[in-house]
């Protein structure tokens, strides 16, 4: 049975790393379900929180597979109940005068902020778990939603003891 596993990486802020390490999956004809990159307080450093799929052989072959690569500095499996792991949607509703105060609380139940407001829509911003997420949307079900932006998940284990300076 297919796992799903969250994989943190630091690697080097280089260019071609991404597509180095987006080739090695697809080499391998492993998915990448989600994929968020940025760059750590090191700035010759990167994070890359990969989402993937697969049995456990698969992934840990991916893990494998990761550490040998060059330009990777640590490899990071993170688990969710050992790990702060969010995600971040925007979302445009189509809301007037009418129907905004409900879309606004709506927002508000789930702590969402409300970033933009124009006369026909409104943008919320949500920060949370994927199943938060998926249930401000589900409540946004009845409003029309122009468009959607989501991040990738992106995560950091909990504690100290496996940090990695550079």
């Amino acid at each position: 049975m297919d796992e799903k596993i969250i994989i943190s990486l630091l690697v080097d802020n280089t260019s071609g790393v991404l597509s180095r390490i987006a080739g090695l999956f697809a080499r391998r004809a492993y998915n990448i379900d989600s994929l968020t990159v940025g760059v750590t307080a090191n700035p010759r450093i990167s994070r890359m929180t990969i989402v993937s799929r697969g049995d456990e052989n698969v992934l840990g072959q991916i893990k494998s597979q990761l550490q040998k690569q060059e330009d990777v500095r640590d490899v990071k499996v993170l688990l969710p109940d050992n790990s702060v792991i969010r995600e971040l949607i925007l979302v445009k509703v189509m809301a007037d005068a009418d129907n905004r105060n409900d879309v606004l609380t709506i927002a508000n139940i789930f702590r969402a902020n409300v970033v933009d407001v124009q006369k026909d829509s409104l943008i919320v911003e949500l920060t949370g778990s994927r199943s938060k997420l998926q249930a401000m949307l589900d409540m946004l079900g009845d409003y029309q939603i122009a468009e959607l932006a989501r991040t990738g998940v992106t995560g950091l284990s909990r504690g100290a003891d496996d940090v990695k300076y550079f």
